[in-house]
């Protein structure tokens, strides 16, 4: 008597949203989310209050999950030639468009309605940061470095901090976004670099691509500047030794970071980009236990 195969395992909506999302690797939306709550503290002199960290935690991860939606509707034919995200929900088919940007939809409102609990100055901002979101997926075709696109988009949090905490945005705000974009450009050209043989043939237009034999000592250096830019606008309002701690500690990994995207592999730049949310955190422990 034969025995009879098992029926092959067929995955639930709610896995295959969750899948879209990224929600098993929440390392995308830490990589936003420390430097914004490193914002929030900046702006209110410390702990900005239990309202506001729940507002920009949750909004962080909403608004995140959202843009993995759109991202993968806007990259569907080109994710499908790349072996790291041909599988994914909507470029295997498994998830169609009108259902994926339905889902980012729904996460975008609800990311709304909690920056509708802060005030008017930010609800004005946050119609930017949707914007640039929107954007970003669509730079890939036309920027030669859309890293820099994404250094925005991935930085507006920082602004909007500020907003909710002083009613406006100060020149600090921008001074570090301007700081966090440099960080932004540092882990996602090693997140280009994984795919940067791929990407060649497809056509993709990436930082990886255009800096070319400079690639590991653009990094080095963004990274460098992120620090520097950081240092400046903050050294006035930290303690010097405990900031001088972070900073150093930041340092270490920057150099860890070189060791392992020094000789390009696929496996140690994927390793470089995934640590980054580590990097955030030495910042946002710095900026919690030196502000003066």
């Amino acid at each position: 008597m034969n025995a009879i195969a098992p029926a092959p395992h067929t995955p639930s909506r709610l896995s295959l949203w969750l899948d879209l999302i990224r929600w098993n690797r929440p390392a995308g939306w830490l990589l936003l989310l420390w430097p914004t709550l490193s914002a929030l503290w900046v702006a209110a002199g410390g702990f900005p209050g239990w309202h506001l960290l729940a507002v920009f935690t949750f909004g962080t991860i909403l608004m995140r999950s959202a843009g993995c939606c759109v991202n993968d509707v806007a990259d569907r034919d080109f994710d499908r030639h790349v072996k790291r995200t041909a599988q994914r929900p909507v470029t295997s088919g498994r998830v169609s468009t009108k259902e994926a940007l339905a889902v980012g939809a729904v996460l975008a409102l609800a990311a709304f309605g909690l920056v509708l609990t802060t005030n008017a100055a930010t609800i004005a901002w946050s119609f930017a940061a949707l914007a640039i979101t929107l954007a970003y997926p669509f730079a890939k075709r036309v920027v030669s470095m859309p890293q820099a696109v994404l250094g925005v988009a991935f930085s507006f949090g920082i602004p909007m901090a500020f907003s909710a905490v002083q009613g406006a945005v100060p020149p600090l705000a921008w001074v570090l976004l301007l700081g966090n974009a440099f960080w932004v450009l540092a882990y996602d050209t090693e997140y280009a670099m994984v795919d940067r043989d791929d990407d060649l043939k497809i056509g993709m237009k990436t930082s990886a691509i255009t800096l070319g034999r400079a690639d590991v000592a653009a990094v080095t250096a963004f990274y460098l500047v992120h620090l520097a830019v950081w240092t400046w606008a903050l050294w006035d309002r930290v303690d010097h030794a405990l900031w001088a701690a972070a900073l150093l500690a930041a340092l270490a990994q920057v150099a860890w970071h070189f060791t392992l995207i020094r000789h390009r592999t696929r496996e140690g730049c994927f390793a470089a980009f995934r640590a980054n949310h580590w990097l955030g955190f030495t910042l946002f422990a710095g900026v919690v236990l030196a502000l003066a």
